[in-house]
C-alpha cells in the first residue's frame, strides 16, 4: 500500500516516538520559543553551524524545513520532550550536500549528561533502519566535541573521515550501515 496523495503529492506521515524516558516528535510553529532557547544557547550554538539570518527567523526555517522532510522523505528531526518541556532536537536528517542521512541531537546544558542523546539517537537508528529501511546513516560533529563523539562509539557508529560542512573546515564523520547495525 502506497502513501496518501493529494494532486499527484505523496502524503506522509509525521512520526511521533516514545522512548522509555522522551517523547520525539516534530516541531510545531508553537514550539519556536522554546526551540530558540535551547538552539541558541551559547553553550550549545558553539557546536552548530551559526545561523546566516537573525535567530528568530533561523528557528522559523529550521522548523518549516523539518516539516518539508517529514512531506518529502517522511522523516526530519523531531523535537525532544522529557515531561513536556522541550529540552532538544535529535532525529535524522537528510543532507543533500553529502546525499545520505545524519544521526544529529542537540540539547539544552541542563539535559547533557543524563542519557538523553543516546536514548534518542537510539532510537532515531532504529527507525531509520528498521522502519525506513535507510542502508546507511552517519553522525558528524567537531573535532573537540567529545561528549558527541563518545554517544556515536556508544551506538556502534565508526570513525571514517574528515569533512567540511557549512563552514566548519574540519568536521569529524562517524558511520553505520544497516548490516553492522545490532538493532
Amino acid at each position: 500500500m502506497s502513501p496518501p496523495s493529494r494532486g499527484g503529492k505523496v502524503l506522509r506521515k509525521m512520526t511521533t516516538l516514545h522512548t522509555a524516558r522522551l517523547t520525539l516528535r516534530p516541531l510545531l510553529p508553537g514550539d519556536s520559543e522554546a526551540y530558540a532557547a535551547m538552539r541558541f544557547h551559547p553553550e550549545v550554538a558553539r557546536w552548530l553551524p551559526p545561523p546566516p539570518v537573525d535567530p528568530a527567523e533561523a528557528v522559523h526555517n529550521a522548523i518549516a524545513r523539518f516539516a518539508s522532510g517529514w512531506r518529502e522523505r517522511g522523516y526530519a528531526p523531531w523535537g525532544i520532550f522529557r515531561d513536556g518541556r522541550l529540552i532538544g532536537h535529535g532525529g535524522l536528517n537528510f543532507v543533500p550536500e553529502f546525499g545520505e542521512t545524519e544521526v544529529l541531537w542537540a540539547l539544552h546544558p541542563d539535559a547533557w549528561g543524563h542519557g538523553y542523546a543516546t536514548e534518542t539517537a537510539r532510537a532515531a537508528l532504529v527507525h531509520g533502519f528498521e522502519a525506513l529501511g535507510l542502508d546507511l546513516i552517519f553522525a558528524m560533529t567537531l573535532p573537540d566535541n567529545l561528549p558527541s563523539q563518545a554517544v556515536m562509539k556508544r551506538l556502534g557508529l565508526t570513525y571514517r573521515r574528515r569533512v567540511q560542512y557549512k563552514g566548519f573546515e574540519d568536521v569529524v564523520w562517524f558511520d553505520i550501515g544497516r548490516k553492522d547495525w545490532p538493532g
